[in-house]
């Protein structure tokens, strides 16, 4: 598969789950703690997660407004795509994530909606870097 790449970024990340992470530009720069879940103190920094569920709920909104336009439909001002992420051992071994998408579109009639997120989920990049990986579970909430 090729990709036609039209933005490129980068981000450092030193010290693992406790460290910090930092783009190349320098608009993020974030402390990392490790969650009491996973045998850390919690801290006040963030995790892998959070950073994954923040840009897979935002991408996909914007994969909805995409699909939209292609569907001759509206995205209402109100929508809203909440990503939940979570992460465990995977009965094959190793560390494995499982990710519920619920998005919300107030107005939008229950067939709509449901062919707007259905056509969001093959557009949008997060859903086909994982696809096949994770299981992806969507909901209308």
């Amino acid at each position: 598969m090729s990709i036609d790449v039209k933005y490129r970024t980068a981000a450092t990340a030193n010290g693992g789950r406790d460290g910090r992470t930092r783009t190349e530009d320098g608009k993020l720069d974030l402390q990392l703690s490790t969650p009491k879940a996973l045998g850390g103190a919690g801290g006040e920094g963030t995790n892998p997660e959070q950073l994954f569920a923040s840009g897979y709920a935002a991408c996909f909104l914007s994969a909805m407004k995409f699909a939209a336009h292609e569907l001759n439909l509206q995205v209402p001002t109100g929508a809203a795509v909440t990503a939940t992420v979570g992460i465990g051992m995977r009965s094959e071994g190793g560390f494995g994530l499982d990710v519920e998408l619920a998005v919300a579109l107030p107005g939008v009639e229950r067939n709509d909606a449901q062919r707007l997120v259905e056509a969001a989920h093959q557009t949008c990049p997060y859903s086909n870097a994982t696809r096949g990986n994770i299981d992806v579970r969507l909901s209308i909430v």
